[in-house]
């Protein structure tokens, strides 16, 4: 399912006549700012999945429960948001200022009518900042490079993917971008996925995408299986509950966790490397292991540093001696 994202392949131009994902998204939420190659091209994926709209309708909850969790539990501050799309409820920067007003948001898009809107309304509040990048996600350092103007990159970062890899059809080069981009992440960042299914409903789904990618300038949506998706996690932990349904993603009830959706979501935090852990294994927070006790220290005496010993057997005063031979009393 496409999201109202699009940075990726391409360059996707401004075209009315043409249908874009973007557009095509906004229409499936109920929005205004899509045209009538938009709407037709709506209309028939709806046909072949008629619950693509509540799909798109879990995306954004996802990213607003994933966002806030980032930013009221990870305590991330900083936020990359790739594939901005048009602006909606429950945006990015709207969802971490709630809770940092303080959080830094820069919004990445290479579509001319997304940027124009997301400037006009995707507005910071005056203790955060928010700005918007036009580039491309196959440009993973370009898209570093700029946002540097705005966030500090030595600092952990919430990277959001929210329904735009689908539109990198080569497997290969999805993943050498995932790898160039954790790679350039500081440790303790988080990289966070929704992804169109092809093992959710597949008959459906591939109905769907085969529709969409006939008004797509490009052609290039693909779905992936939740294992293919899992994979993109490479060099990541995965938070719990892993790559799921995105409406089961730590969802605020069974209503919603039981949702229709067309989409694999996850979120990952980059781990410290195992060359700077002691011992050069990673361990996982959590309580201290069971069944292992700390050996004391030996004794030491009053008057040496040396370690006391027990007086040699057949001495009754059970007193102890020192190496070098003086008698201390025990403490």
């Amino acid at each position: 399912m496409p999201e109202n994202k699009h940075a990726g392949p391409g360059g996707y131009g401004f075209d009315a006549r043409v249908a874009h994902p973007a557009r095509v998204y906004d229409y499936w939420l109920g929005g205004k700012d899509n045209f009538a190659a938009d709407r037709i091209a709506g209309q028939e994926t709806i046909a072949a999945y008629p619950a693509i709209r509540a799909s798109a309708r879990a995306n954004r909850a996802f990213l607003a429960r994933s966002v806030r969790y980032l930013a009221a539990e990870a305590g991330i501050r900083q936020f990359l948001d790739i594939g901005t799309g048009l602006p909606t409820a429950s945006n990015t920067h709207e969802v971490a200022q709630s809770v940092a007003p303080e959080s830094r948001i820069v919004y990445v898009d290479n579509d001319p009518l997304v940027l124009a809107h997301a400037r006009a309304l995707l507005t910071s509040r005056p203790e955060g900042a928010t700005a918007y990048l036009d580039a491309d996600l196959r440009d993973v350092d370009e898209i570093l490079e700029q946002a540097a103007g705005t966030l500090d990159l030595t600092q952990p970062v919430g990277v959001m993917l929210l329904a735009i890899l689908h539109y990198i059809p080569d497997l290969d080069q999805a993943r050498r971008i995932m790898a160039r981009l954790v790679g350039a992440l500081p440790t303790g960042s988080f990289v966070t996925i929704s992804h169109a299914a092809s093992d959710i409903s597949p008959e459906e789904m591939a109905e769907m995408i085969k529709r969409m990618n006939r008004h797509l300038a490009e052609a290039n949506h693909v779905g992936r299986t939740r294992d293919v998706v899992a994979g993109l996690f490479d060099g990541l932990d995965l938070l719990e509950p892993g790559v799921v349904k995105v409406t089961q993603w730590r969802p605020s009830s069974d209503v919603e966790a039981g949702g229709p959706t067309s989409l694999w979501g996850g979120v990952g935090r980059k781990p410290l490397p195992v060359s700077e852990v002691r011992g050069g294994t990673r361990r996982r927070p959590g309580p201290p292991r069971r069944g292992r006790t700390r050996t004391p220290p030996p004794r030491r005496c009053a008057w040496s540093a040396r370690p006391c010993r027990r007086t040699p057997p057949g001495r009754p005063d059970g007193r102890w001696r020192t190496s070098n031979g003086r008698r201390a009393t025990p403490r």
